[in-house]
C-alpha cells in the first residue's frame, strides 16, 4: 500500500463521516496493513472473520475500489424478454388452437401450459405471470354462455379474426348480440280499422267508470 493510499484511509477512519461501510472497510484495511491478525480485526469491527478476509482479498484485487462493495441488484431474472413475448403471444391465442380442451385461459392453466409446451418451456410463478399479463393489459374473461356456435365455418372465421388482430393491433371487431324476443297479441292504434287494412282487428277498450258498478254486481 502506498503512502497516498494510507493517508486516504486514515482520513476516512478519523473523520468517520460518510458511508459507515467505507469507514468499516477502511478500518479493516488499516489494521491488516499494520499486521493485526484477522481474529483481532474481526473483534475490533464486530464482524465475521470471513468478512475480514473478503475485504482484504478485494483490496489485493481492486485496490481502494474495494471500499465500495459490489452488491447485486437482487435475485437474477429467471425469464428474459423473449420469454415474456412468448407468454403474451400464448395468452392471446385461443386454447383450442394450441390443442387445449377448454375455451379460455386462466392463470393456473396458462402457467401449466408454459411449463409443458413443446415450443418453449417457460417456468414462471403465478404471481409473476399475473404481473406480466397486467402490464400487457390482458385479462381473462369467463365464457358467459355454454352454447356453442353451429356455424361449420366457425374455426375458419376465428382464425381469420386472430390473423387480422395480430397484423393490425389497433383494429377491433364489434359483435352484436340478438336480444330476447317478446311474444304477445298484436295491437293497433286506437280508432277504427282503415279500409286498406281490412284484416286489422279493432282494439278492445277498457270499461268506463259508468260500467264498473254493473260489472262488479254479483250474479243471481
Amino acid at each position: 500500500m502506498t503512502d497516498q493510499e494510507g493517508q486516504r484511509l486514515t482520513q476516512i477512519v478519523r473523520r468517520g463521516r460518510g458511508s459507515p461501510i467505507r469507514v468499516r472497510r477502511a478500518t479493516i484495511i488499516l489494521a491488516s496493513s499494520s499486521g493485526t491478525p484477522v481474529s483481532a480485526i474481526a473483534r475490533l469491527v464486530a464482524a465475521d472473520e470471513d468478512t475480514v478476509r473478503d475485504v482484504i482479498h478485494a483490496l489485493n484485487e481492486r485496490g481502494l475500489a474495494a471500499l465500495d462493495p459490489r452488491w447485486a441488484g437482487g435475485r437474477p431474472r429467471l425469464i428474459n424478454d423473449a420469454d415474456v413475448t412468448f407468454i403474451v403471444a400464448t395468452a392471446t391465442t385461443r386454447p383450442e388452437t394450441l390443442g387445449r380442451p377448454f375455451t379460455h385461459w386462466s392463470v393456473r392453466k396458462l402457467a401449466a401450459y408454459l411449463r409443458r409446451n413443446d415450443q418453449r418451456v417457460v417456468r414462471v410463478s403465478r404471481e409473476r405471470l399475473r404481473q406480466i399479463l397486467r402490464e400487457a393489459q390482458i385479462s381473462f374473461q369467463r365464457t358467459r354462455t355454454w352454447k356453442e356456435s353451429r356455424d361449420p365455418d366457425k374455426d375458419r372465421k376465428l382464425d381469420r379474426i386472430e390473423q387480422v388482430t395480430r397484423r393490425f393491433p389497433n383494429r377491433c371487431f364489434a359483435f352484436d348480440q340478438f336480444g330476447p324476443c317478446r311474444y304477445g297479441p298484436a295491437t293497433a292504434p286506437p280508432g277504427r280499422a282503415s279500409p286498406s287494412r281490412p284484416g286489422c282487428p279493432r282494439p278492445t277498450t277498457a270499461p268506463t267508470a259508468s260500467a264498473l258498478p254493473r260489472l262488479l254486481q254479483p250474479r243471481r
